[in-house]
């Protein structure tokens, strides 16, 4: 059996939009939402010592050039390093619209997919393969999913995507396709991202999106967070 963390959308440092509008507001308070909630999601990696961690997309928050922000991200994921949990993620959009992604020095847990086609990630002592690829760009406006590797006989094969899928409300359309190009494809789980609402739109094969770490507006209610996934001895 082995366990991962599927999380997405972490917006590190985004601001929280309307606050300043409500008296009373904790708005000091709340700027430093989005680094306590990435503090807990790799808080609950350590504790519950999973195998490692997939990264749906939006890390950053797009042209935000703080570089304060990729140090941030770059130390905590030292931390999973030091605890030997590698991590694995894509560019989303906002990411592709970031500096940052273009001048951070990450540590060697992490492993970043290309951005120019689909590529397959072994992950080290496990019988799992991830496949993947990011954003080259903010505006992605084909279906991604038919360039995808097919899947490795005898592995737990994952997909890591960033897709609006066929549109979702207040979300721009990006890398869209059908939930059946998903589960056509032979996956056991694909690990969505762009979706701020958590969202299992299928189970067989698991087609999830966790949502967002931490709401980002008045819009954005509700629990917040990510997937905890356990896959037992027979790949399921």
């Amino acid at each position: 059996m082995f366990r991962f963390i599927h999380a997405a959308d972490t917006h590190i440092d985004s601001p929280l939009v309307g606050l300043e509008s409500y008296d009373g507001a904790p708005v000091d308070a709340l700027r430093g939402a989005t680094r306590r909630a990435f503090e807990n999601l790799v808080r609950l990696a350590l504790d519950e010592a999973v195998d490692f961690v997939v990264i749906a997309g939006d890390v950053y928050d797009g042209d935000w050039k703080d570089f304060s922000t990729g140090l941030f991200f770059t130390r905590q994921m030292a931390r999973l390093n030091d605890a030997g949990i590698p991590v694995y993620l894509i560019a989303g959009n906002h990411d592709a619209a970031s500096v940052l992604t273009r001048r951070l020095h990450l540590p060697s847990n992490v492993h970043v997919f290309s951005t120019r086609a689909a590529e397959s990630r072994r992950v080290a002592e496990l019988p799992v393969v991830i496949h993947g690829r990011g954003f080259p760009h903010r505006a992605v406006p084909e279906n991604l999913v038919p360039d995808y590797p097919a899947p490795v006989p005898g592995l737990f094969n994952i997909g890591l995507l960033h897709t609006s899928l066929t549109g979702a409300p207040g979300h721009d359309t990006y890398a869209p396709c059908a939930l059946r190009d998903l589960t056509d494809k032979g996956y056991g789980y694909w690990a969505l991202g762009h979706v701020h609402q958590p969202q299992v739109l299928s189970r067989d094969p698991w087609v999830v999106f966790p949502g967002n770490l931490q709401g980002r507006h008045i819009g954005e209610t509700g629990p917040r967070g990510c997937q905890l996934v356990g896959v037992n001895d027979s790949l399921e």
